[in-house]
């Protein structure tokens, strides 16, 4: 049995493993970056190396600081987690001739399968339907062009290296083929060091389905049935779920039948998952394995019982899998989201910052607790850097049924608080509570159709602005109860000599620039009544000033949101609704609707970084003529390149920076006349 497992990663992945570590009684190694000395994983495990600065190059990816700790700590067996060198054929090798366990596949499956291009071709030998779509590298847009016209439009570029949604591009038309090949050719070296792009069809409206599988080294494999990952953006996954709406028990042997046997054709062993594309006629297309541990495994645990960490550590160890297929039962349903520390109001770019506030979802308010899991890596005030992957948590909430699944998503969202960076919160429950996604209609074109390129809490839909209303003016009076305890205080020690604060008959709610009247009909204990928009509402909480979570019951249903005192209102956050509702009296309201409305600056003649990152290349030069949507420049953020284009006509008057160098949020890169 192994003894020592020195976790070649940071963040969630590295905490998850410690945790089953733990729990089989066996050592932890953290490694870790100058930058991340203070970080969760190392506090959590047994031990600690210092690996190098913070660029992952320089730490987290470099093989000889690694080998280095595991001499140093005499750890016999790596875990590499996902990402990184979880998929390094050479870095397993390198392991196994230095006589350590690799907490992963072989080498060779790894290699064959890490290879877009060579995982097509000998999927389809192993009898696993593959996409159409060219097999071999191209290098030269005229080629490109050719082999995309033969495929017929749409087509898709990715990066034959590539994973976690780099080096890919969707190409609608022949126009698009010179950008597409470049930017995809630049993402896969800066993330793989290969410059190898491969093209295929691109299949309208699919499903993004994937099949778990483990296999030991006696030769006995099985499947975990199937997540479901078609909530994503930029090729990104964002929500997971397992099972899949979509699949039916027959489609599920299917499935599973074909990434078993593609699994044993190339001699797997170890946790892997088999990705599939799948098309509105339930055809579904080898998509790629990945021979790791995948972000989304939580799901999987949660409907079958089963432990894949400590699965992988079982098999690495020699033992035989304690199972046979028909063991796996499938139980309840799963739901996993990311939270990521990105502005999705801006376009879901990657925000830094630091963790001013951190608070999981872990009350027992309503008794969610137990259905709630949470696989975080952060502790607040932790620092957000741009040097790796914006992820601070999984949220992984389980139900006997989906709707049971997505209400205690849907409230465990409310009750994250975090304060400092930005983050998709809002965004995560705006997609729980869109009617769409509730029904289980859902394709990787989901955001894009849904939300667009951003998302704009203010203009989301809430079921009921009416209640949001209700509660600010319970929490609004409860505010001017305290005041005029207060007050009495100072005026009964002789200092102030004034009368209490009112509680106003004629308050007016303002909500979403609208007004509406407020009565407030009943207050006993901590119960209030509150008459708006036409009906209502019996608010039972015993939320008082200060907090910013509520928790309550309104007409017996339990509801909890974020709010955040502001002037003379809150900010409100609910259900992916997120907005300024303001307490006044109707003479207010009505001077309100007087005020001129201040017309935001025009800064469409400036180029501003939408993101922190590195400014790859300018397109233009002084005294340049643009138009409307030209390209001007590319900036690269956490290995993802963003293209910035021209929001109107000009000529290009100034340019600040040049290429290689670093850039802030809002900084101005070049300005037009």
């Amino acid at each position: 049995m192994i003894n020592t497992i020195l976790i070649a990663n940071r963040g969630e992945i590295a905490c998850r493993i410690i945790r089953t570590a733990r729990q089989l009684g066996i050592k932890t190694i953290a490694v870790y970056s100058e930058v991340d000395q203070n970080a969760l994983h190392v506090d959590m495990a047994s031990d600690a190396f210092c690996i190098g600065p913070a660029l992952a190059a320089d730490s987290y990816l470099n093989v000889e600081s690694i080998m280095t700790a595991i001499e140093e700590t005499g750890a016999d067996a790596v875990h590499p987690g996902y990402g990184f060198l979880s998929e390094n054929a050479e870095f397993s090798e390198r392991l196994d001739t230095s006589g350590i366990i690799f907490i992963g596949p072989k080498p060779n499956a790894i290699r064959v399968m890490g290879d877009k291009i060579e995982s097509k071709l000998f999927a389809e030998n192993a009898g696993v339907s593959i996409i159409p779509g060219h097999t071999e590298a191209v290098t030269t847009a005229a080629d490109a062009k050719k082999i995309a016209k033969k495929i017929g439009y749409p087509v898709i570029l990715k990066a034959s290296a590539g994973g976690g949604g780099k080096g890919i591009r969707l190409v609608e038309e022949e126009s698009q083929i010179e950008e597409g090949l470049r930017a995809s050719t630049a993402e896969a070296v800066n993330s793989f060091g290969d410059d190898r792009i491969f093209i295929e069809k691109f299949i309208s409206n699919p499903r993004h389905i994937e099949i778990q599988v483990l296999a030991d080294s006696h030769g006995n494999c099985v499947h975990l049935g199937e997540r479901e990952c078609s909530i994503q953006r930029r090729y990104q996954k964002v929500i997971e779920e397992a099972p899949s709406t979509f699949v039916d028990e027959a489609m599920r042997a299917d499935m599973g039948r074909q990434a078993v046997a593609l699994a044993k054709a190339v001699e797997y062993q170890s946790a892997g998952t088999v990705e599939f594309i799948v098309d509105e006629d339930q055809n579904f297309y080898f998509l790629e394995m990945n021979t790791r541990l995948q972000v989304e495994h939580p799901v999987t645990e949660l409907i079958t019982g089963l432990d894949l960490v400590e699965q992988m550590i079982k098999i690495a160890s020699g033992e035989k899998l304690a199972f046979r297929q028909e063991d796996i039962n499938f139980s309840g349903w799963a739901l996993e989201s990311r939270i990521y520390a990105e502005d999705p109001t801006r376009g879901f770019l990657p925000a830094i910052g630091r963790l001013i506030e951190y608070r999981e979802p872990v009350s027992n308010v309503f008794g969610t607790s137990k259905h709630v899991r949470i696989d975080g890596g952060v502790n607040e005030g932790d620092e957000i850097t741009r040097f790796y992957d914006p992820l601070i948590s999984k949220l992984i909430t389980s139900g006997d049924t989906r709707e049971e699944a997505i209400q205690h998503m849907r409230r465990s969202l409310e009750e994250y608080y975090i304060r400092g960076v930005s983050n998709n919160l809002g965004f995560l429950s705006a997609v729980m509570a869109h009617p769409r996604f509730v029904a289980g209609k859902i394709t990787t074109n989901f955001i894009a159709q849904e939300f667009g390129e951003k998302f704009i809490p203010e203009e989301t839909a809430h079921e009921d602005f009416g209640m949001l209303a209700a509660i600010t003016a319970m929490m609004h009076r409860r505010e001017v109860e305290r005041d005029n305890k207060i007050m009495g205080r100072i005026i009964s020690g002789g200092l102030l000599s004034r009368e209490s604060y009112k509680y106003g008959d004629d308050w007016v709610a303002i909500v979403n620039s609208e007004s509406q009247p407020i009565r407030i009909a009943v207050s006993e204990g901590s119960v209030v009544e509150v008459h708006t928009d036409g009906k209502n509402y019996v608010i039972d909480s015993d939320w008082q000033p200060g907090r910013t979570l509520f928790h309550g019951l309104v007409n017996d249903n339990e509801v909890c949101l974020q709010m955040e005192r502001i002037g003379n209102g809150f900010r409100v956050r609910h259900a992916g609704y997120q907005g300024e509702i303001r307490i006044i009296s109707s003479l207010a309201a009505e001077l309100l609707d007087r005020m001129p409305v201040k017309k935001p600056a025009d800064t469409s003649g400036q180029l501003l970084s939408p993101m922190p990152g590195l400014l790859v290349s300018l397109e233009v030069i002084v005294g340049d003529a643009v138009k409307f949507g030209d390209a001007l420049a590319v900036v690269e953020a956490m290995k993802m390149e963003n293209q910035l284009f021209a929001e109107r006509d000009g000529v290009v008057s100034k340019i600040y920076l040049e290429p290689g160098d670093s850039l802030e949020v809002g900084q101005i890169i070049l300005e037009l006349k």
